[in-house]
């Protein structure tokens, strides 16, 4: 089986700009992508898990942690596409793009979308700002990052209406999940006073970055209305200046709040901290803290951090009516005041200044709120909607228009065999690729180096080119070596370091065996590997018997089958042919039900391999019990695995496969199910002559060639490889020997029909005849085609 990916744990990459740059959508994605790892079990920045794309506007001005793998120039267009590029390469399943104009380049943050549009995986878009009142470009925009992006969230339900019926986004894309905040206990501010120099004093809070739209002037002014009444009151302005503020006016907002609270005789009463804090810092200011400031001046606001921060620490909060402080403080969780109006702020002070209890209900119900806000059930939710992103990527894949008389027929691909030598070295292939390169720490497996053989025997009966022969000679070689001889038995795997594991013998693995070992008999480049064939295969019916396995059962008939169509004398072959058949048809009738045309109660891998079995047995013993229960098992699986409206081939996957009464899994899809499907509708063909079987052929081939589930190809023209499956996230990039060799069998089975005329209808007598090899073919004196 190839390398796998599996969607637990979920491997994700963050999209965002990144801590340390001073932004709060930086340390939103810093809080999150923290969550995320330790809900997930990861460590933040461990490979290939939880990662981080940073978008810097200037490269190399931040030092980030080594969870960022990537640096986005904000303004430079190319590297958009390069971070997309980096995604795909990548065994990540799912990205999490946080969106906000003025985060990305380009006209109304459009270069957003030379990512989306270039991303091959499962995308979950963060919207942190969704305008009432957009530009014409802002807006198409929008729609198209949300059109690009399998789901949206939203960190308020106004957003959720917004995008309904502003934006014209389906609802059914769009999930709501609060804002993110820390989890700390529920405690009594005066507590940690003290520490803070303000013992008995009662304080208030405003923190965040500081601009313009903060409205601190309006609380300064109201804290002037009310200060003989509490002298003890003290405000706490944290945070530092904007940077992007900053850079274009400096400290003047700062200093002209400085200077407004000194003009209202203020300056015991008001601290401004113009510091960047830690999480810690922060956590320790808002515990000290009474009250909650929140005067902004932008109704439209669809979100805001802080104000999440200060209920669901337990603070009472005051705000003016943002679209998001109504959402947040209704039922009581708080308290508005109207936008600028110093004096509704004033009363509203000293009213819950004057009232402890009123005050401590706020802050109760403000806390219970918060417990669905705490960034472990926010990171658990996004989990989730990673997962559910994953499970529907496939479905929003465009789909390509058939033609009105069936399928789409590929152009057939020239057989290649670059990326099988690259694999093979001079004891046999090997397992696993990463992307195309060997990968030496798995090994070697006998049934890869089994199937390899089958290749090369198939190439030679097309081309009879001498070139492959070493590679013939070495999967050859590594089977006798492979081979127990006192059981009989192949060794199923070998170490890089040329050790046998101690694994136990595989029934798959013998039946892979003989199905090579058999064809090598019946269609030899020489004599030689005639002979050497032939004594394996022998050695290999030693266990035969033993074999308990359907799918072991199939792969050996099809050995047995093809040896005798050399040796068709053979009659202990015969005989073990006969046997198999016969218990493989059995199972098949005792499992039968209506609407389940298969011998267990659950269809795994290879599953066309069985019916191929059946049906070569049919044709070649003369009896239609075989071939028709063979027929109808595989009609049913092209019927389970075709799409009725889309007619494309989506594959019974690995991940759950397909049991009786359930649903069948969709991913993980692996190449050698195509294969197995297109070797037995060529079987199927050889039988009945019956030109749906060359049209259900055409539908699995383009399966590998991108007319699948997610529209990707797996084959690649560049190395002459296969990667190794369809997942729900893409396609895995190795091109491991499984997934190559499915490819290779699978081109060079349609490549005998096409050879043969795909109009050439004879007889069952000569589709027969078309097939058996003669000793001349076995001596190499006269080449042929065998239809």
């Amino acid at each position: 089986m190839a390398e796998n990916e599996t969607t637990r744990p979920l491997r994700i990459s963050f999209l965002a700009t990144y801590v340390p740059k001073q932004c709060g959508i930086a340390t939103f994605a810093r809080d999150l992508a923290t969550s995320t790892a330790k809900v997930g079990g990861h460590q933040l920045g461990q490979a290939n898990e939880i990662q981080v794309i940073a978008v810097s506007d200037t490269r190399g001005a931040y030092a980030y942690g080594p969870e960022v793998r990537f640096e986005l120039q904000q303004q430079k267009k190319t590297d958009y596409r390069d971070a997309a590029d980096f995604l795909n390469m990548s065994p990540i399943h799912a990205v999490n793009v946080h969106h906000e104009f003025g985060i990305f380049g380009g006209q109304d943050g459009a270069f957003i979308l030379t990512f989306l549009g270039n991303l091959k995986k499962p995308v979950v878009t963060t919207l942190h700002t969704v305008l009432q009142e957009p530009s014409e470009g802002q807006k198409q925009t929008l729609r198209a990052v949300c059109s690009l992006s399998t789901l949206v969230v939203v960190l308020a339900e106004r957003a959720r209406e917004m995008l309904r019926e502003i934006y014209g986004v389906p609802d059914k894309k769009i999930r709501f999940i609060h804002h993110g905040i820390p989890d700390v206990p529920f405690v009594d501010p005066a507590f940690y006073k003290d520490q803070f120099g303000v013992e008995g004093r009662r304080v208030l809070l405003t923190f965040g970055l500081l601009n313009p739209n903060k409205g601190i002037e309006v609380a300064i002014d109201a804290l002037g209305e009310i200060v003989k009444d509490f002298p003890d009151l003290v405000y706490f302005v944290l945070g530092a200046t904007h940077p992007e503020v900053k850079k274009h006016y400096g400290e003047s907002y700062l200093v002209s709040l400085e200077q407004r609270a000194k003009e209202k005789g203020l300056a015991r009463n008001i601290v401004f901290h113009n510091l960047y804090v830690t999480l810690e810092e922060l956590t320790q200011f808002l515990l000290v803290s009474d009250v909650y400031l929140a005067p902004y001046w932008s109704r439209e606001q669809i979100v805001s951090g802080t104000l999440a921060y200060g209920l669901g620490y337990g603070k009472a909060v005051i705000s003016t009516p943002s679209w998001y402080a109504e959402e947040m403080l209704a039922g009581e969780r708080g308290v508005l005041f109207p936008f600028g109006d110093s004096h509704a702020l004033a009363e509203e002070l000293r009213l819950l200044l004057s009232d402890e209890v009123r005050r401590n209900q706020l802050r109760k119900r403000a806390y219970l709120f918060g417990r669905q806000m705490v960034w472990k059930e926010v990171a658990r939710q996004y989990l989730e909607t990673f997962e559910e992103a994953i499970s529907r990527y496939a479905d929003l894949v465009p789909r390509p228009v058939l033609h009105e008389h069936g399928p789409l027929r590929a152009t057939l691909p020239e057989v290649r065999l670059d990326h099988l030598r690259v694999m093979t070295d001079d004891t046999g292939v090997l397992r696993h690729c990463t992307f195309a390169t060997p990968n030496r720490r798995y090994g070697y497996f006998t049934e890869d180096n089994a199937a390899a053989l089958m290749v090369i025997v198939q190439n030679w009966r097309l081309f009879k080119n001498n070139a492959v022969m070493p590679l013939c000679q070495t999967y050859l070689s590594f089977l006798q070596y492979a081979l127990d001889e006192e059981t009989g038995w192949f060794r199923k795997h070998l170490e890089y370091g040329r050790q046998w594991s101690d694994e136990p013998p595989s029934e798959d693995c013998q039946g892979r065996v003989l199905w090579a070992l058999g064809s090598a008999v019946a269609y030899p480049p020489n004599a030689s590997v005639l002979g050497l064939a032939s004594r394996l295969f022998d050695a290999a019916l030693k266990p035969i018997n033993k074999m308990t396995s359907p799918r072991a059962w199939a792969f050996a008939l099809l050995g047995l089958n093809t040896y005798l169509q050399r040796f068709g004398g053979a009659m202990t072959v015969s005989g073990h042919r006969m046997r198999l058949a016969r218990k493989l048809l059995e199972t098949f009738v005792a499992k039968r039900r209506e609407g389940w045309e298969w011998c267990e109660d659950a269809v795994f891998s290879v599953s066309g391999k069985l019916p191929h079995a059946l049906i070569k047995s049919g044709r070649f013993l003369g009896d239609e019990s075989f071939t028709q229960q063979g027929l109808r098992t595989l009609g049913w699986l092209f019927e389970v695995q075709t799409g009725q409206k889309s007619g494309h081939l989506s594959l019974i996957g690995n991940e759950g496969w397909y049991s009786y009464g359930g649903e069948k899994a969709r991913f993980d899809q692996l190449p050698m199910e195509a294969s197995a499907l297109i070797e037995a509708a060529r079987e199927a063909y050889l039988a009945t002559w019956d030109r749906v079987w060359v049209e259900r052929i055409h539908v699995c081939l383009n399966w590998f060639l991108g007319i699948n589930d997610l529209q990707q190809p797996l084959y690649d023209f560049t190395t002459g490889g296969c990667q190794d499956g369809l997942h729900s996230s893409g396609t895995n990039m190795n091109q491991g020997a499984e997934s190559t060799i499915a490819w290779l069998l699978a081109l060079h089975a349609i490549q005998l029909i096409e050879s043969a005329g795909r109009l050439w209808t004879p007889g069952p007598e000569e589709a027969v005849a078309a097939e058996a090899p003669t000793a001349a073919d076995a001596l190499n004196l006269q080449p042929r085609e065998t239809g």
